[in-house]
């Protein structure tokens, strides 16, 4: 079995790598203009770089301004927007995520995942920065739960329990509107890190969006997808400006079947699937990797990096827009108000308008971006996440 802790030797030993010694990891080659300060765009992504693996805090012309070098492949992010913090996740299974603040200004802190639970990737805080939602996997158990911490200090954060996420393979999770409710994708899949991400129960899936209340773990709502298509796993949500949350999906049975992949559920609703046309639906090649919305929450993104693709939705109506070409294409972000920008396995980063042109923002053959890209908006007194 993977060991589930991080060697301190190791991390030193990277850190040592980037010219940072252990008192000054925070500033891990931080540039200037302090995040807190700058009212531009602001992304975050996991990469690979020239083979050594990192989260970076960059602008909107791809530029570095904070690099925090990790021990692993990291996958997405969950951001504070109250302390200026994020914490990144290792890639399922994984067992370690690190907190930093995004100016660079404190030394970052490493988490172990609890015995007997790995992550699985992302997260979310609470509106106030003092909970912070872990998607987790109990993986003798083959459970779902939602890891409970006390981010409301300045050191390690605290474990307080956990909640049931009512379902197995929980993936993405999103805040809703009402600041205390979070909706979570259980994809179906069953893993245990001893298998990597091989799929253990491929004929008894079933997939669903649940609804549970962060603070007390009330289950307030629950919908599945129908028994038909319960080998597409829900693995990722953006919420739209209606407050309705939108899902895309991995497809794990047969290749040559081309099954919904992009959906939307307002509560209290059935589950609503769309697929546009015929080709738009085949480009995905049964696969959507990351999703996100404008700034408005009017039009959808979701990108496929199987099938080199991101389409474009009309939020409000289902309807599809268009797509457009960028190979091995996965994390999308907003940026300005119909615009997002796309970064790809291959180090391109692409500023994509809807409807409009493309623009290449940077080709770095160095880089691999990993699968999630995530916005940050900041002013002088307070700071927001797209």
């Amino acid at each position: 079995m993977r060991s589930m802790e991080i060697s301190r030797r190791r991390f030193l030993a990277l850190l040592a790598a980037y010219g940072a010694g252990p008192t000054a990891i925070g500033a891990a080659r931080a540039q200037p203009s302090p995040v807190g300060t700058d009212s531009r765009s602001l992304y975050l992504s996991a990469r690979k770089n020239d083979g050594r693996y990192e989260a970076a805090v960059f602008d909107e012309k791809g530029n570095d301004r904070l690099v925090i070098p990790m021990p692993d492949r990291g996958h997405s992010f969950a951001l504070d927007p109250v302390r200026g913090r994020a914490t990144v996740f290792e890639r399922q299974p994984g067992f370690f995520a690190i907190t930093f603040d995004v100016a660079g200004k404190s030394p970052p802190q490493t988490m172990q995942a609890s015995p007997g639970r790995h992550f699985y990737g992302h997260g979310v805080y609470s509106p106030n920065g003092d909970i912070m939602v872990a998607t987790e996997n109990v993986y003798e158990a083959g459970q779902g739960v939602l890891g409970i911490y006390d981010s409301s200090g300045k050191g390690q954060y605290r474990r307080l329990g956990e909640w049931s996420s009512g379902g197995i393979g929980p993936h993405e999770i999103v805040l809703m509107p009402d600041g205390r409710t979070v909706c979570v994708a259980n994809g179906g899949i069953l893993t245990h890190p001893d298998y990597g991400k091989l799929q253990l129960n491929g004929d008894t899936m079933h997939p669903s969006l649940a609804y549970v209340d962060m603070h007390s773990g009330e289950l307030l709502e629950q919908v599945f997808l129908e028994p038909s298509l319960r080998k597409l796993s829900i693995r990722h949500l953006v919420v739209d400006a209606a407050g309705a949350v939108w899902f895309g999906c991995q497809y794990t049975g047969t290749a040559q079947d081309r099954p919904p992949l992009v959906g939307r559920h307002r509560r209290g609703m059935p589950l609503q699937l769309f697929t546009g046309p015929d080709e738009a639906l085949r480009s995905m090649n049964n696969y959507v990797g990351s999703m996100a919305a404008n700034l408005a929450g009017t039009v959808i993104a979701t990108s496929s990096p199987v099938g080199g693709k991101v389409l474009f939705w009309d939020a409000q109506s289902g309807k599809f827009l268009e797509s457009r070409d960028i190979s091995d294409g996965c994390g999308v972000a907003s940026a300005q108000e119909y615009q997002f920008i796309v970064s790809s396995g291959r180090g391109t980063l692409q500023r994509l308008t809807v409807p409009g042109g493309d623009e290449t923002i940077q080709q770095s053959p160095g880089i691999s971006w990993d699968n999630h890209l995530r916005r940050l908006r900041y002013s002088a007194a307070a700071t927001t996440q797209g």
